[in-house]
């Protein structure tokens, strides 16, 4: 089987990238992979690319930035999607033209704009695969407008959570699209894990405010309080950065808190550590609690939709404490940084409980499903086996997209209102 992924820009930075960069490794193994990069900024991709996975770039930033099609807004792309502003006539051209000569059997979107590409210009023959890699309600309403038309051209839409995949089966009316949750993977980590002795707590992401860095240095001043010997490691680069910096010499924690910018692979900075940490208000699904546990590090973790509370057995792998509450977060923090021989115990747990449910083989295996029914409904000419609604879930799914339209029509209005006052 041939199979091509549409990414927004794979010489990022970002878990979309990361997790299509681990998905496509996985398949290659046995099927033809290839990667297609809506958009190029640089020579080489910042993460490393398994050499079996070809990559070819349809706009390169460097030299057609300034192509008048460039200036011209795009059409195809919906205006709704937070990367429209990204996208442009040239690209709804190049993705176009791309998706009408393409080879392969099955085609992969990986964001809601280039979903909808794909479900309205994919040839007929190639199976369409939506990736959802944030949350529906996380979508603007009238974003959930526009996908509930164009996703009916799809073959099937996977989300990263059962949670997720539930709520697109109950608020959006998709008929014959097959519907299901597809975790991401983490590769086999190649260190050996970490022991548990060292006395550091690790953290990775964007700096952004949804990930509530503010919050787990607030939490982490518990620690250090109590045990000023133990260290939080912060990973990540971020429009927050300086404002960070900022809270942890107001709270005086210079030589406790460490803003250590990126880093790529994680593996390395992980297995450094004891505990992972997570303080996010709202997070799909979770990616650098995976790599923690597959690390050997029990991950407290704020309870937020959707991911953390599907990853972490509370209690047993790691901890889930409310979301914003930074006194129950150092508190959980402090459990583990007290009690060596649990940590030790919720750290070999963690290996076991996220190697059987996110290493490549499992997941490898419910994709090769997917892909399987996707390609086999396409050249049959039927839709795959997606579950009947009966009457009441499709009066719930019209009972939102009626709300959406209300709530994209009241920000029109309110957006013209606020035009002509100025």
């Amino acid at each position: 089987m041939k199979i091509s992924f549409l990414l927004h820009n794979a010489y990022g930075i970002g878990g979309t990238i990361t997790t299509t960069f681990n998905l496509a490794q996985a398949l290659a193994g046995r099927h033809e992979v290839e990667i297609v990069s809506v958009l190029r900024h640089r020579e080489r991709p910042n993460f490393a690319l398994d050499p079996r996975v070809s990559l070819r770039p349809l706009v390169d930033l460097r030299h057609e930035k300034e192509d008048p099609r460039h200036l011209r807004p795009a059409r195809v792309f919906p205006r709704a999607e937070y990367r429209y502003q990204q996208y442009s006539e040239l690209t709804d051209q190049r993705i176009g033209e791309c998706l009408a000569e393409i080879d392969a059997d099955v085609v992969i979107g990986t964001r809601p704009g280039l979903n909808v590409h794909l479900a309205r210009q994919a040839p007929a023959h190639v199976a369409r695969v939506g990736q959802e890699h944030l949350t529906l309600d996380n979508h603007p309403p009238a974003l959930r407008t526009t996908l509930r038309r164009a996703y009916r051209g799809l073959d099937v839409l996977t989300t990263v959570t059962e949670a997720d995949a539930a709520a697109y089966r109950r608020k959006m009316r998709l008929p014959g699209v097959l519907v299901e949750a597809l975790p991401n993977s983490v590769p086999d980590p190649v260190l050996p894990p970490s022991d548990s002795t060292a006395k550091i707590v690790v953290a990775a992401g964007r700096l952004v405010p949804v990930k509530r860095y503010d919050l787990l240095i607030e939490a982490f001043a518990l620690v250090a309080a109590e045990r000023p010997d133990w260290h939080l490691r912060i990973y990540g680069k971020g429009e927050e950065h300086d404002r960070l910096r900022r809270l942890i010499e107001r709270l005086g924690l210079s030589d406790n808190v460490f803003l250590m910018g990126p880093a790529a692979p994680m593996e390395a900075e992980w297995v450094k550590g004891s505990i992972g940490a997570a303080a996010s208000n709202f997070e799909p699904f979770g990616m650098t609690i995976v790599e923690a546990m597959r690390c050997g590090l029990p991950v407290v973790s704020t309870d937020c939709p959707h991911g953390p509370g599907e990853i972490i057995a509370d209690g047993a792998d790691g901890r889930l404490v409310p979301v914003g509450d930074a006194h129950a977060l150092g508190t959980a923090l402090l459990d583990l940084v007290r009690d060596d021989e649990r940590r030790r115990t919720m750290g070999a747990t963690a290996i076991r409980n996220a190697s059987r449910r996110f290493a490549p083989g499992p997941v490898l295996e419910q994709a090769e499903r997917l892909l399987g029914a996707a390609t086999a409904a396409r050249s049959s000419g039927t839709r795959p086996a997606a579950p009947a609604r009966g009457l009441q879930r499709a009066l719930i799914s019209q009972t939102f997209a009626a709300r959406d339209v209300a709530r994209t029509m009241a920000s029109s209005a309110l957006r013209t209102v606020r035009k002509g006052q100025r």
